[in-house]
């Protein structure tokens, strides 16, 4: 399978066959094809610019403003920290207005690593879909309307299970960038949104896989110090705890499908060893391919916390964060990208993109008809994502042309979106019914 992935040493020269056939509105695509080209050379500054200063969730400052500036010069009209600090929002109109095409700009890097995620190409792929569409407009007289969100990375709002008894906690601030946004109301003109993430993956190729839901868990034991060589047996050892709850885990690997994921780390303080730790922190991720599989895995895994409780003597608190959903990708959205890159592009798969990891835009596509394909870039072994590896591929000029052919085959579907009455209702016919499924 590896042999099948895209390496930096490949030439990219060498494309998949394209299909036979017209695209819809090749006199669209055109436009959309000759404006993202003009563009390219500004927009790998602006991505490079954002490579060369990573910020954290919520933290992207200096990006917020990148943004803003480049779209208020190419006549969009900005509103910044729309909502929140680091939020921003672009929109241009045309004619009358209408339809309205929804592209979200994700802004974050990663501790250490910086943008091992590729953030800064997903940023620059959704201002040239917001500039490709708004050309398509003005030259072709088209009326409609291009809403560009930047959405800030994740936090965690909670539930608190306390002596294994779930009571919720208020929080004044957190929750997903994205459900934050659509909650105060930043989704509500949008007839669909569409982004993308870079992944490894076969050479050309674009993704229509999902991802997987996700739960974050905080657990927290709470034991007794004591001497560890005077007189340990006066202590609840915390540490002990968190070894057990991990080792727990571990063991319950064995039962759970291969498409779960299960990870977690420990944190403490004021821990030497000649003291019984009376507190360990340990952080957990819990994943599966839809959110009601992974509530059912969740379920599991905490018994793995309550038990190690148990058996040291400590007393537990298990903190349940917001919930990711899967992507369900829009299976009219879907197979209008495919139609254009098939006959314009490359190829389209359905096993790499970002697969069996987990975005909060999976949550959009649980409120709205939604499209985020992944497409591939050129990567080293063991250089995938949340690698350096991976940080470094994100700026390469391969990596860059790789990120505006998708960029041209999502601007090409929006444009679908805002000329074809048929088709969005095709669109949203198939968003009720993905939603009858999940009931």
């Amino acid at each position: 399978m590896s042999s099948t992935v895209w390496r930096p040493e490949d030439d990219p020269n060498i494309r998949p066959p394209l299909h036979e056939g017209e695209v819809y509105r090749p006199d669209i695509l055109n436009v959309i094809e000759t404006s993202i080209d003009g563009l390219s050379r500004e927009l790998r500054a602006l991505s490079l610019d954002i490579h060369d200063h990573p910020e954290l969730k919520f933290e992207e400052k200096y990006a917020h403003d990148a943004y803003t500036a480049f779209m208020e010069k190419h006549g969009f009209t900005v509103t910044k920290n729309y909502h929140l600090e680091t939020a921003w929002v672009a929109t241009y109109t045309h004619g009358q207005g209408g339809r309205v095409l929804g592209v979200n700009s994700e802004m974050d890097a990663l501790p250490g690593i910086g943008h091992a995620c590729g953030h800064n190409l997903i940023g620059i792929s959704g201002v040239a879909v917001a500039l490709a569409a708004k050309a398509a407009m003005e030259n072709l007289n088209i009326d409609g309307k291009v809403i560009l969100l930047g959405t800030p990375g994740m936090s965690v709002s909670t539930s608190v299970i306390v002596d294994y008894e779930i009571t919720l906690e208020a929080a004044e601030e957190g929750g997903y960038g994205k459900v934050m946004l659509y909650e105060k109301g930043a989704y509500d003109e949008m007839d669909v949104c569409l982004m993308c993430h870079p992944a490894p993956g076969p050479r050309h190729s674009i993704s229509l896989s999902g991802c997987l839901a996700i739960s974050r868990i905080t657990v927290e034991y709470e034991g007794h110090t004591a001497h560890a060589g005077l007189s340990p047996w006066e202590g609840q050892n915390a540490l002990d705890a968190a070894v057990l709850a991990y080792n727990n885990v571990s063991l319950l690997r064995q039962q759970i499908k291969p498409t779960h994921r299960v990870h977690g780390i420990f944190e403490g303080k004021d821990w030497a060893p000649n003291i019984i730790p009376d507190h360990a922190i340990m952080q957990w991720l819990v994943r599966a391919p839809t959110t009601a599989e992974m509530e059912d895995t969740r379920k599991r895994v905490i018994a793995c916390f309550e038990a190690a409780a148990l058996a040291s003597g400590c007393k537990v608190q298990i903190t349940v964060g917001s919930v990711g959903n899967e992507i369900t990708q829009n299976k009219a959205l879907g197979d209008e990208l495919a139609d254009v890159v098939f006959k314009r592009y490359g190829t389209i798969d359905y096993d790499w993109g970002i697969k069996s990891a987990s975005t909060d835009f999976g949550n959009i596509t649980y409120l709205m008809p939604g499209l985020h394909p992944g497409f591939s870039i050129p990567t080293i072994p063991d250089g995938g994502n949340h690698t350096r590896g991976f940080t470094e591929a994100a700026r390469s000029e391969v990596s860059h042309d790789a990120c505006l052919v998708v960029s041209k085959a999502l601007a090409a579907v929006g444009m679908r979106v805002l000329t074809d009455g048929a088709f969005l209702q095709k669109v949203k016919d198939t968003f009720e019914e993905d939603k009858k499924q999940r009931v």
